[in-house]
């Protein structure tokens, strides 16, 4: 059996901002054609808010990319703190596959109990990091994915881990994203 091979990605990651940053946050949309920088996408989202997937899926479908993008990557399931996406409705907005890329296991426990104790709507928040599932390792990364199987997520950081172990369209994002708000890129993804 072939294994499909995802030539136009598109990867998310959001922009740093201080603890006591009130209002938006940046988002950066890296999107590659084969291994070349295609273009960039730049939104917001809420800080700590609900509006992540629905952000992220306006930016895609209303891009000049949308009709080439065959996955998405997000760099973790959060933006802008605690913004979780809703990876099922970004996926049902989008019909791509979704991939959740994360360097390290999440500490679900700490999670849980920041959400609880410090965040409205933390219960709803909280159910949806549980339905996207437990991260998955996957070489030196851990995953979560959404219409796409273990085998072609496995091959997908294969072909797009070039140099480093994330996958350049997230790490061009985190770079861009650093730099939009910074003046200049900031440590590694």
């Amino acid at each position: 059996m072939r294994k499909r091979r995802f030539s136009n990605v598109i990867g998310f990651d959001d922009a740093p901002f201080s603890r006591t940053h009130q209002g938006p946050v940046k988002v950066v949309g890296a999107v590659f054609a084969d291994r070349r920088l295609d273009g960039v996408l730049v939104g917001e989202i809420e800080k700590d808010g609900f509006d992540a997937a629905q952000k992220l899926a306006d930016l895609v479908l209303k891009s000049k990319f949308d009709q080439h993008a065959r996955l998405i990557m997000l760099q973790g399931i959060t933006m802008g703190g605690f913004n979780v996406v809703d990876v099922f409705d970004l996926y049902q907005r989008l019909k791509r596959p979704i991939l959740v890329i994360a360097r390290r296991a999440p500490d679900l426990g700490a999670i849980h109990s920041a959400l609880a104790q410090h965040l409205e709507g933390g219960r709803t928040k909280w159910r949806m990091i549980e339905a996207a599932g437990a991260m998955e390792p996957a070489g030196d990364v851990f995953i979560q994915r959404v219409g796409l199987t273990r085998d072609q997520a496995v091959a997908t950081l294969s072909q797009w881990s070039i140099h480093s172990r994330i996958p350049e369209p997230l790490r061009c994002a985190h770079l861009i994203a650093g730099a939009l708000v910074t003046g200049q890129s900031r440590k590694r993804p």
